[in-house]
């Protein structure tokens, strides 16, 4: 008599399809039920993964979490301007809605383990077990486990015919969402070699963009956008049209030295227009709302909510109450930026806010409203701790 039942997290590629045979050959269970997570991939993609993994596995789900995604966790890193080392995060963000949802299949199909086609050098295993783990069920994870090779996994595949998109010499591994593409493996682990244009899907070499810049207008209502070129649209709406507004106008790629979680330095190239243009409009429109105490301590914040979203640790109690204070700070953060797509660049136009924590009154240069030589008094005391050093430093040379 076998295990039973192992729940396995499927996305349809080379690694989750090699594991549905393995954990029946090589760890014993009797049944592999897959699961597959739509969070914004290429509708192509998920009918793949749907189609091979009703093929390959005992029993397959597809759930669609597109909107979840979006409303729970891409709404959150909007207003938390998450970014790590400079990119905007995406991959990061969805694994532990994936995971999440992969539980609930486990425990529906009263399954005690669940595995993933993650490695033992990558970050997706730590996010992953940390959601599985917190849930009470085993982990299994045979690319870690068994220390297999791309090499090794094309090979397999081919042996019980399972139909894989990558091949030997272009063996890119990549993960999508709707607010970001991640592209590694294979020749990309150079750091020195040029990355070739057929590894981008969503935006054109910004030699290839338009000639002509596009001005937008994105509308934020508490630190979300709501509405594009003023049209109101549901937030998976508005990010996917975007991405194929921006897309066009070459904005969105990083190609980067990443620190992962492990402690690895690895070159990774990203895709994320709408994440892009998105974020750069927010954190200016936080600029005209919020007071400088809170964007000094919002930056801190940021920091911290983007390192423990990186790491996917969502459970951690401060990650909950760094989303309180941010939500805190969010509620004044409406109002509309202006921006121009640019070969390449998003540059803010102009912004405005009901909110605005600016006066055109009181900073003009041709406004009476406030007497300047009340600035002679605060002068007077400005640095005056500072300026008292300095002539003590001055005597002392004489």
């Amino acid at each position: 008599m076998g295990k039973g039942t192992i729940v396995l997290a499927y996305s349809g590629g080379l690694d989750t399809s090699i594991c549905i045979p393995l954990l029946k050959e090589k760890y014993g269970y009797d049944r592999v039920v897959t699961v597959a997570v739509h969070v914004g991939q290429q509708d192509a993609e998920i009918s793949v993964a749907t189609e091979k993994g009703k093929k390959l596995a005992d029993m397959h789900y597809t759930i669609d979490a597109r909107d979840k995604f979006v409303s729970e966790h891409v709404f959150p890193a909007i207003k938390a301007n998450g970014s790590y080392e400079g990119y905007p995060m995406g991959t990061s963000l969805a694994r532990p809605l994936i995971a999440q949802e992969v539980v609930r299949i486990a425990k529906k199909e009263k399954a005690k383990a669940i595995g993933h086609g993650c490695t033992g050098k990558g970050n997706d295993q730590l996010r992953f077990d940390f959601i599985i783990r917190s849930a009470g069920l085993e982990v299994v994870a045979p690319i870690r486990e068994m220390n297999l090779t791309r090499d090794w996994e094309i090979d397999y595949a081919k042996k019980h015919k399972i139909p894989v998109p990558v091949k030997k010499d272009k063996p890119w591994s990549m993960d999508e969402n709707c607010w970001s593409r991640s592209i590694e493996g294979g020749r990309l682990e150079d750091p020195a070699y040029h990355p070739p244009e057929e590894i981008y899907y969503w935006s054109v070499s910004p030699q290839k963009a338009p000639d002509k810049p596009e001005q937008i207008t994105l509308e934020f209502k508490a630190g979300v956008p709501v509405a594009l070129n003023g049209k109101k649209m549901k937030g998976y709406e508005l990010i996917q049209k975007l991405n194929a507004l921006a897309g066009k106008h070459g904005i969105g790629r990083n190609d980067m030295i990443e620190d992962r979680i492990l402690g690895l330095k690895a070159r990774e190239n990203y895709e994320h227009p709408a994440a892009t243009v998105i974020l750069a409009a927010h954190r200016d429109l936080e600029g005209l709302v919020l007071t400088r105490s809170e964007l000094a301590f919002k930056r801190m914040v940021d920091d911290k909510w983007s390192e423990l979203a990186y790491k996917g640790l969502v459970f951690e109690p401060l990650y909950a109450a760094l989303n309180a204070f941010i939500d805190t700070t969010q509620e004044r953060v409406d109002g509309k930026v202006d921006l121009e797509l640019y070969k390449g660049h998003v540059m803010v136009l102009g912004r405005s806010s009901p909110n605005a924590v600016y006066s055109s009154d009181l900073v003009s240069f041709d406004s009476a409203s406030i007497d300047q030589c009340h600035a002679i008094g605060v002068s007077q005391y400005f640095g005056i701790q500072a300026r008292l050093v300095r002539q003590l430093q001055e005597k002392k040379k004489k």
